[in-house]
């Protein structure tokens, strides 16, 4: 199977899973009067939708290049990926507005109507399906590194994390009486902050990598380290990289003895191409300037 196929099954999973938690939770929230888990099948909206994203945009990513896409189509990926955390931090303020005006009404003498125990039947099954989602997502991603089934997956995390807090705020809405309502919308705010806090991490990462933000550090030190093992090659020097989607590129200049034949200089750039290709990917876009050294 290739790499495109596994990111859509992945996905696909993830997506019927989404879709009947959203229909579940919808069901809960308004029949069991919970603010906590209307506010999650809002997020689990928000997950079935970034499912399909990811679907559609993948499959354009995997496209080869062509000649209006010299380095190919990975960054359709990434954008992916952005569109996913930019979802869920608008769900993120939504689920936080609508807990505060509940709670600031509540403040102001309105009565929050007591949830029902199928709200939290429901939070209870969705934690497991959703870290199952996410345990499932992730490794899949770092296997095919992908940066929007990894982002996806970090969206299933996030899920259950929210009905952490759904089954925490309804839980105690329940067991503590009428007094205590009010940790039902109170949750759901809660729930929102850290789903933000997600958000800005993936949007972080995105961001960078759409605005040609370099590799870290340490990765350009193994790229010269690898290059200036090849005997006769020396002083790597305008090193530049970059990530497009899940490939790396990589352009440098290389210093060679100047009486060194055209055909043995070949040679020793074909060789480091070749070592870096072994070590980043076979897809990796690597471009070198040979310069000669008079001695």
């Amino acid at each position: 199977m290739d790499r495109e196929r596994e990111i859509a099954q992945v996905t696909l999973w993830g997506g019927v899973a989404n879709a009947l938690l959203v229909a579940g939770k919808f069901v809960a929230g308004i029949w069991g009067h919970s603010a906590a888990m209307v506010a999650d099948a809002m997020h689990s909206l928000s997950d079935f939708l970034t499912d399909i994203v990811v679907i559609v945009f993948v499959r354009i990513s995997a496209k080869p290049q062509d000649e209006s896409h010299d380095y190919g189509h990975g960054k359709y990926e990434t954008i992916a990926a952005f569109l996913i955390a930019v979802a869920l931090f608008a769900a993120a303020i939504g689920i936080i507005v609508s807990g505060v005006k509940k709670m600031v009404a509540w403040w102001n003498g309105a009565e929050i109507a007591a949830p029902h125990q199928i709200a939290l039947w429901m939070a209870l099954v969705s934690i497991i399906i959703k870290e199952a989602l996410y345990q499932y997502t992730i490794r899949r991603g770092q296997a095919l590194e992908s940066p929007a089934l990894k982002a996806n997956a970090w969206h299933h995390r996030s899920d259950a994390l929210s009905s952490i807090g759904s089954a925490l705020g309804i839980g105690g809405a329940i067991l503590l009486g009428n007094r205590w309502t009010v940790l039902d919308p109170l949750a759901s705010v809660v729930v929102g902050a850290m789903l933000i806090k997600t958000s800005v991490d993936l949007l972080h990462g995105s961001i960078n990598e759409l605005t040609e933000s370099s590799l870290p550090a340490e990765m350009e030190q193994e790229i010269a380290d690898i290059v200036n093992q090849i005997d006769g090659v020396s002083d790597l020097h305008n090193l530049r990289t970059r990530r497009i989607g899940n490939r790396i590129a990589m352009d440098m200049h290389l210093r060679m003895d100047g009486n060194t034949s055209l055909n043995e200089a070949h040679e020793k750039s074909r060789l480091a191409e070749q070592r870096l290709r072994e070590r980043f990917g076979d897809k990796t876009h690597v471009n070198i300037h040979m310069e000669p050294v008079k001695k």
